[in-house]
């Protein structure tokens, strides 16, 4: 597959920025794009085609972006379309929502051609693992904590697992359900939202490193989190990696294979 063989839909309430994103599109070799600048025109549309990747501005005439991704998300027929949004939106009340439902990545306006070059290619990687027989032992042998409260970010982050190749995973809500999981299972990752009730991603690392039968175990956090103080301490706490959402699909699968296969980022 290919990017020629993408089929993207654009979500797009301004003309001008309409005609900005579909010419960057075409640039970059997509032939097949749906343009439309309402969100329930857009998922209307997804029902009679169902589309490579949805890219969708914030703020809609009916929804916003966050909508849009969030009906997807719930939708059988929906739920495993890749999404990007992009948008000069900056407050994380709307941006959270989408970093939590799986947005393969947030492009600001303007964005530039490199970044959304990018996002595509991890989104070709993405489809194609999930079409190709491409499993290796070492993955289908893997054991994987999932640990993050929020269902849809769990939902998503399960389904990359699976794209990759990784059949064996589990998951817990939060940090005191993945301590006691962790008490009677061996796992050879964990990968961990910081942002928990009850105990959140550091306490649970901490708990890890110092009382649980498996220490050395390496510990992915994938988190939204800003606060550099909180990073700091997420740091300190013994995390083999520390990642920002959204991530992407090549990224997510490379430090996995650096974590788990090289031992070493």
């Amino acid at each position: 597959m290919n990017l020629e063989e993408l089929f993207v839909i654009v979500i797009e309430p301004s003309k001008v920025q309409r005609t900005i994103i579909t010419n960057h599109l075409r640039d970059l070799g997509i032939g097949t794009i749906d343009e439309y600048d309402t969100g329930k025109a857009a998922l209307e549309a997804m029902h009679l085609q169902i589309p490579d990747i949805v890219l969708s501005s914030m703020h809609l005439p009916d929804m916003t972006g966050t909508e849009v991704v969030e009906t997807m998300r719930q939708d059988p027929e929906l739920e495993n379309i890749t999404f990007l949004l992009v948008s000069s939106e900056t407050h994380y009340r709307y941006l959270e929502p989408i970093r939590q439902a799986g947005a393969i990545a947030i492009l600001p306006k303007p964005f530039s051609v490199q970044d959304l070059s990018r996002a595509l290619q991890s989104t070709l990687h993405y489809i194609s693992d999930a079409v190709e027989e491409h499993t290796t032992e070492e993955f289908e042998n893997l054991r994987v904590l999932l640990v993050d409260d929020s269902k849809l970010s769990r939902k998503y982050l399960h389904q990359v697992l699976e794209n990759i190749g990784i059949q064996v995973i589990t998951e817990a809500e939060d940090g005191a359900q993945a301590l006691e999981t962790l008490k009677d299972n061996a796992f050879d990752l964990i990968i961990s939202d910081y942002n928990m009730p009850n105990i959140d991603g550091r306490e649970m690392v901490e708990h890890i490193r110092t009382h649980s039968e498996q220490p050395t175990i390496p510990v992915m956090m994938v988190t939204s989190e800003q606060n550099q103080n909180q990073l700091a301490a997420i740091q300190s706490a013994g995390v083999s990696a520390l990642c920002a959402k959204p991530l992407s699909y090549d990224v997510m699968k490379h430090i996995i294979e650096q974590l788990v296969f090289d031992h070493e980022l």
